[in-house]
């Protein structure tokens, strides 16, 4: 039989709640951005799920930043939007370093953990990183 010490089972049931909340936070982070360079965008929270609650949560993103460039902006405000969500990982970088100092508790790192997995930016991140100044010149020539 599996025994676990209750700081790390409390340290299971944080794990998820702070992967949901992280996940939420990467986005506001692209939407934080967007509005301070004054491009528009919407939020979609949960997608168009037509499954069942568990398999729609773990096959469909919790939530997407879809922003709605008119062409006139420079590449560089979606660029630092797309890859704005690197700064959720500054906690841990923190301790890494000694900057920051946190209690040696299994929960406190399950946090770390959840909200440095939650930094790294998504496929369609580095696409938008990459690629956004095709994407204002198609816009541009009306596409």
């Amino acid at each position: 039989m599996i025994e676990l010490a209750p700081d790390r089972l409390l340290a299971v049931f944080v794990l998820l709640p702070s992967v949901a909340v992280g996940l939420v936070l990467h986005e506001w982070l692209h939407a934080l951005v967007l509005r301070l360079a004054g491009i528009e965008y919407t939020i979609v929270f949960g997608g168009e799920r037509t499954t069942g609650v568990l398999s729609g949560m773990l096959s469909h993103p919790w939530a997407v930043v879809h922003p709605q460039p008119t062409g006139a902006e420079p590449a560089w405000n979606l660029r630092v939007a797309a890859m704005s969500p690197l700064l959720l990982a500054l906690p841990a970088l923190g301790v890494a370093t000694g900057l920051l100092t946190v209690p040696a508790q299994p929960a406190v790192t399950a946090i770390l953990l959840a909200t440095l997995a939650c930094a790294i930016p998504s496929p369609q991140d580095f696409s938008v990183a990459f690629y956004a100044h095709s994407v204002l010149e198609d816009i541009d020539k009306g596409e």
